[in-house]
């Protein structure tokens, strides 16, 4: 049977580990998808390193349209990145027939449900398994491997540079500035690292999950997204010394009034497993009324990982190729004549109808009366409270300080009504600085 013939947009890191990773593993991949998969085209601007990847082994161009015109090309893996030229590169391809792959989570997030109705009228596969968490495949896992499952939530390590950052502030006791130098030093956090750090990229990811899970439309727009740029060292030992790890969690959820869906900061018991994910690892728990809780762990990117869920996107489409379309596995797992069915019924909720549980530390002054009035305002709010911890003054500022840290972990409470409690005790003239407030998830 002939080989499936591929064209390749980018040869950077990614691009370059499918490359490799195809020719060395070519016969073994040929035995899986019952025929050849071969990268016949590639398009980079940068076309003296291109061909210093490829050699002779497939056609170099500088314009990726020429790929996109060639008939005999079946499918594009777009690995450019970014909302512009690859979304409509992406459009261009699917008009032209051809199958496409790609790892861009930010153009699925925010354009995917047209680019999936693209490919839908026109009969034609949209596979994106290195969108999300690299090498780990979690959205064969969600699309095929959990489709008896009513999902019940997801949360997950989906970006790896917050992931070091914060391993490292644990491991070393430094505050998030000193140690994000450092992670752009090694190579793990980009030069410009907004998207990470800010929780941009993480909020794709779960954007994508959520949709998945729950058969909604992707709706990034509709997002809850926070960073990690305010942590201090001093809440990773605090959350240690109760029992907790404190991990950017991309999180979605099923609940009676719609879907959660938001990233921020969380404090999780180290008990669980996902808290003990360490360094620029990934991981994503998922659970399922049928299945129960299932791990999820691996690399979340680099060149080899990354290229492993872009060619198993590649075998699927080899298997699949000539098909009836109406066989293949939906985009979103749910067929597209349903998709947002549940919609009316499940928004996307906004955060202040979110419920959960929360770690708090005020600087007060420290004076007799203060932790009273402080927690009746919490009572008066309706907040319960789970547990208080007072630092020794001289732990906080020093010999002679005369003010202190109250840590206060609460039990489940809707968010808007934590938002009016802590305005109020913001207020209060023995609030000393801007309170610390982080989401606590226990993932039972």
């Amino acid at each position: 049977m002939k080989p499936i013939q591929v064209g390749l947009l980018g040869i950077g890191t990614v691009g370059s580990g499918t490359f490799n990773v195809l020719q060395r593993n070519q016969e073994e991949i040929r035995r899986r998808a019952g025929r050849g998969i071969e990268i016949a085209m590639v398009a980079d601007l940068d076309t003296t390193r291109a061909k210093q990847v490829v050699g002779d082994a497939a056609q170099v161009v500088g314009d990726a349209r020429a790929i996109i015109a060639n008939p005999d090309i079946d499918v594009v893996v777009e690995l450019i990145g970014g909302y512009g030229i690859a979304k409509a590169l992406v459009l261009e391809a699917i008009a032209a027939g051809k199958h496409v792959v790609t790892a861009n989570k930010a153009l699925l997030a925010v354009h995917g449900s047209e680019i999936f109705k693209a490919a839908a009228d026109k009969g034609v596969i949209v596979a994106y398994e290195a969108a999300v968490a690299g090498g780990i495949p979690i959205i064969k896992a969600l699309r095929e491997g959990l489709t008896a499952n009513q999902i019940q939530w997801v949360a997950g390590i989906i970006n790896g540079t917050t992931n070091f950052i914060l391993s490292e502030m644990r491991d070393k006791g430094l505050d998030f500035d000193v140690v994000l130098k450092e992670a752009q030093r090694l190579g793990y956090a980009e030069a410009d690292p907004t998207f990470d750090i800010e929780g941009v990229d993480a909020a794709h990811k779960a954007t994508l999950m959520s949709a998945i899970a729950f058969g909604i439309p992707v709706q990034f727009d509709k997002a809850y997204v926070e960073g990690i740029t305010k942590l201090a060292g001093a809440d990773i030992k605090y959350a240690e010394q109760l029992g907790y790890r404190i991990k950017l969690l991309g999180i979605t959820k099923r609940t009676d009034k719609g879907i959660e869906l938001r990233v921020h900061p969380s404090l999780v018991p180290s008990k669980r497993l996902i808290a003990n994910v360490e360094g620029a690892m990934n991981a994503v728990v998922v659970n399922g009324d049928a299945v129960g809780t299932t791990l999820y762990y691996g690399k979340g990117a680099g060149s080899e990982p990354t290229a492993s869920a872009v060619i198993a996107d590649l075998v699927d489409i080899a298997r699949l190729h000539g098909a009836d379309p109406a066989h293949s596995v939906p985009p979103l797992a749910f067929q597209s004549s349903t998709l947002g069915a549940a919609g009316k019924e499940l928004p996307v909720l906004p955060m202040a109808e979110v419920v959960t549980s929360y770690y708090l530390r005020i600087r007060v002054a420290d004076e007799a009366g203060v932790l009273a009035k402080i927690t009746t305002l919490l009572a008066n709010a309706g907040i319960s409270i789970d547990a208080v911890l007072q630092r020794e003054a001289d732990e906080v500022g020093g010999e002679g300080s005369t003010q202190t840290d109250l840590i206060i972990l609460t039990h489940d409470t809707r968010e808007g009504d934590m938002d009016k409690a802590l305005a109020e005790i913001q207020g209060l003239p023995t609030v000393l600085a801007p309170i610390t407030r982080i989401r606590k998830e226990e993932l039972n």
